[in-house]
């Protein structure tokens, strides 16, 4: 009964993201009670296993002990502080940690609260950084098929027009460089270097999704264009950013993708797996170089004026300081390898069925592609029947994506092939 009553205030009152409302006429909305471990269980007890991660967040479980006791220690002792004249102890440890574990000259941090948010300050510090030079710069080069949020400035960079299309209007000025579809990347880097060389000086930053374009259907691309597009957008005074708010934190067999790149751009933004799934939290790095440009007396107004009301929260940054514990603890990207691997083998199961393609991998991110079938929204159909077998799969259109926290054990990802061989036999 209580889930019931809690289904009926929830369409009454929540207008959920990324979703059309009319669906859940039909489609059941599922109220959670609790959670553990990869498992989400809903008021009448039926658990649910978490295969995308609560959308990418959760590394290491839900509830968490080491995560939640270092929030429970943190919440008796600080709560949050302005950020702005004050600083804490939490916040300053996680600072230097993620400096030396980024590594490549990252030396400074600036933290916002969300993935859009920290894409927002990356643009707005390229930006301002031209603009103390002297450079009258305002156009962003992203690539094709890419996603970077849906805040106006992070859909202006953004490729996927599911998302982009209806606030075309009142969007920034961007170019688009094609992302490489196979291991040839040539035309693809031309294609940049002719676009450098016509706009590189109206340009102020590149930014990409290295290694895997993951709202962008899971797309995977080589590092070797990574390292040439980086080299070139250098040639040209134009900065590169990395969005790796969906692939950090050891997402794609490092804890960086940046860490499988040789050349290094000028911002990573970082959020999503950060504090575990517990908070909300994300920051930009960057280099000294970008921080001394803003480094003035006041009068000269070369201060980066950028807010939010919650940055470095005290409670949030305890998490992602736990976080850094378990990898540091726990050996967890040597056991992601094992884990990925046998990912790799399990799904490779599924390719009996002749209409589905593309089975590809990048560390613990497994996907593939349904072709054409009878159903008209097979990602929906998949979603449903998974939810039968006691899985919380989220398909993008066509594509069926395999994100898990990293806990997750061998028996379990069988099962979900195994659950996913069932589905598709019903084709």
């Amino acid at each position: 009964m209580q889930s019931e009553i809690l289904k009926e205030l929830d369409l009454k009152h929540i207008w959920h993201p990324c979703t059309q409302m009319k669906d859940h006429e039909n489609l059941p909305l599922i109220p959670i009670k609790r959670a553990k471990g990869m498992w989400l269980y809903d008021f009448k007890g039926k658990a649910y296993m978490d295969c995308v991660s609560s959308w990418w967040v959760n590394l290491f479980g839900h509830c968490n002990e080491t995560i939640a006791g270092a929030i429970k220690k943190q919440v008796d002792e600080l709560e949050h502080v302005i950020l702005a004249g004050f600083s804490h102890e939490p916040i300053i440890k996680l600072s230097a940690r993620l400096c030396q574990k980024v590594g490549r000259g990252f030396t400074k941090c600036f933290y916002a609260d969300n993935g859009s948010s920290a894409i927002e300050v990356a643009l707005k510090m390229s930006f301002h950084y031209h603009f103390n030079q002297g450079k009258k710069k305002n156009k962003f080069l992203s690539l094709s098929n890419s996603y970077h949020g849906e805040t106006l400035g992070a859909l202006s960079v953004g490729g996927v027009g599911l998302y982009k299309d209806t606030y075309k209007a009142l969007l920034l000025e961007c170019l688009s460089v094609s992302v490489p579809k196979n291991k040839d990347y040539q035309k693809e880097l031309q294609e940049l270097k002719s676009i450098l060389t016509k706009h590189g000086k109206e340009i102020c930053a590149f930014i990409l999704e290295p290694l895997v374009q993951c709202a962008g259907n899971m797309h995977m691309y080589e590092v070797g264009f990574i390292n040439e597009a980086i080299k070139l957008c250098h040639e040209f005074g134009v900065h590169v950013i990395f969005d790796e708010i969906a692939v950090g934190f050891g997402r794609t067999g490092s804890l960086f993708a940046l860490h499988q790149c040789q050349q290094s751009p000028d911002f990573i933004c970082l959020s999503k797996g950060i504090t575990g799934g517990f908070m909300p939290l994300s920051v930009v790095l960057t280099k000294d170089a970008i921080y001394q440009s803003f480094y003035a007396p006041y009068k000269e107004q070369k201060a980066f004026l950028h807010s939010h009301s919650y940055t470095g929260n005290a409670l949030a940054c305890a998490a992602a300081n736990a976080v850094l514990d378990i990898f540091e603890q726990d050996n967890v990207l040597e056991k992601n390898q094992i884990l990925s691997q046998f990912i790799k083998e399990e799904f490779a199961k599924l390719k009996k069925f002749d209409f589905l393609a593309n089975f590809r991998t990048c560390g613990m991110i497994s996907a593939f592609d349904i072709l054409s079938v009878k159903y008209e929204r097979v990602g929906l159909f998949v979603f449903e029947k998974a939810l039968e077998k006691a899985l919380l799969l989220r398909p993008l259109g066509n594509t069926i994506y395999f994100m898990p926290p990293y806990i997750i054990t061998k028996e379990q990802i069988s099962y979900v092939v195994e659950s996913l061989e069932q589905i598709f036999k019903e084709f």
